[in-house]
């Protein structure tokens, strides 16, 4: 959790770092030149894909762990700032003990969300949060089962407009989230999760860090 509000923390001044020269370097502008347009409007469409991974080695254990999710989703503006859209997500977590694995599992996700812009920090810097509703197809190839998880998650991300079309994406997934699983075998009872923080990056619906980049149409 330290580590995901440091590189949020570092990656905010960056862009805030850069904005503020920008803004600086446009005083010299002729009042009759055109800047560019960053941001959205209504009607606009974009394509976003996050990417986010982990890797761990405690050699006094004989411990070691690796996870890796990717996230490519579109939306569509149904007015200024707030978008609606569909994403679809795969997710692995493999955990190793002394050579041995014990925790093994990928999963595959697909869901809606609906995404809004509150806060422009100059024309390029901007922040948003996001609400999505998801499915999630979870398989544990150490024994064999696969885990049926329903969930709902809120996002903190931060856009930063490179051109007018293509943007850096910065998130914080799963701040807020609720999830339901279910293994898909005879008798299982559903586990429901509710999650405030940064949650757990083994589960399909955990809480990390990730970046992206996103492309306006």
């Amino acid at each position: 959790m330290k580590k995901s509000l440091i590189m949020a923390a570092v990656v905010v001044f960056g862009f805030a770092n850069v904005n503020a020269q920008e803004s600086v370097s446009t005083l010299g502008y002729a009042n009759n030149q055109e800047e560019g347009s960053f941001g959205f409007d209504e009607g606009d469409i974009f394509i976003e894909g996050t990417v986010g991974f982990g890797s761990t080695n405690d050699k006094n254990s004989e411990t070691k762990t690796n996870n890796f999710n990717i996230s490519p989703k579109a939306g569509y503006f149904i007015m200024e700032n707030l978008a609606v859209g569909i994403d679809v997500a795969y997710s692995s977590y493999k955990r190793e003990v002394a050579g041995t694995d014990t925790n093994d599992r990928s999963g595959f996700g697909a869901g809606v969300f609906g995404r809004y812009y509150f806060l422009d920090l100059g024309k390029r810097f901007k922040t948003y949060t996001e609400l999505g509703l998801g499915y999630t197809s979870d398989k544990d190839k150490i024994v064999d089962v696969t885990n049926n998880t329903f969930g709902a998650g809120l996002d903190l991300g931060i856009n930063y407009f490179v051109t007018e079309k293509i943007a850096l994406t910065f998130g914080l997934k799963n701040l807020l989230s609720f999830s339901s699983t279910k293994a898909d075998v005879t008798g299982a009872k559903a586990e429901t999760n509710f999650n405030l923080g940064f949650g757990d990056v083994a589960n399909p619906f955990g809480g990390n860090a990730a970046f992206g980049l996103l492309f306006k149409l």
